[in-house]
């Protein structure tokens, strides 16, 4: 009933859910092929630095001419590649490559502090807990005090 009701298609007059200019009186069916004019951007690659010393190393062993065309074509790579990966095995980039990405782990130090903070601020929190409890139970002992004071004075008048 909704499908009719969304696409524009009901038994009564000009209501809420009628059907407008020239639409199809028939339901239309969502399809899920995908739009050929949208073209999916290709992904990046992204080569290790082990992997690019390793082709450096074959490029460089390679001897005879066509050798290197060979290599370049069975990788999917282009001579500016290699290009490239020279320059920064030269530079020493590519020991730096080696390196995990993201952030850098805090100082050690650092976080023996922040736990050493957290630590101090939950045990403040607690003592400030036992201060209060220790402040009502004065107050309760001080109320009985009284009570039982007054109390028991008043009981032993009577004969």
């Amino acid at each position: 009933m909704s499908d009719v009701l969304l696409n524009g298609v009901t038994g009564g007059g000009g209501g809420k859910g009628a059907r407008r200019g020239g639409s199809s009186p028939t339901p239309t069916k969502q399809t899920t092929t995908p739009d050929p004019e949208l073209v999916e951007r290709p992904k990046r690659r992204r080569f290790t630095a082990k992997y690019k010393l390793r082709i450096l190393e074959e490029a460089e062993a390679c001897t005879e001419p066509g050798e290197i065309g060979a290599l370049l074509r069975r990788e999917g790579l282009y001579t500016s590649h290699l290009s490239a990966w020279r320059k920064q095995r030269r530079e020493g980039a590519l020991a730096g490559l080696s390196r995990p990405r993201g952030r850098k782990g805090a100082d050690p130090i650092e976080r023996e502090n922040a736990a050493l903070r957290r630590r101090l601020e939950r045990a403040e929190r607690e003592l400030e807990r036992a201060r209060k409890v220790i402040e009502v139970q004065g107050n309760v002992s001080a109320l009985l005090g009284e009570l039982l004071g007054t109390g028991g004075a008043g009981g032993s008048t009577e004969p």
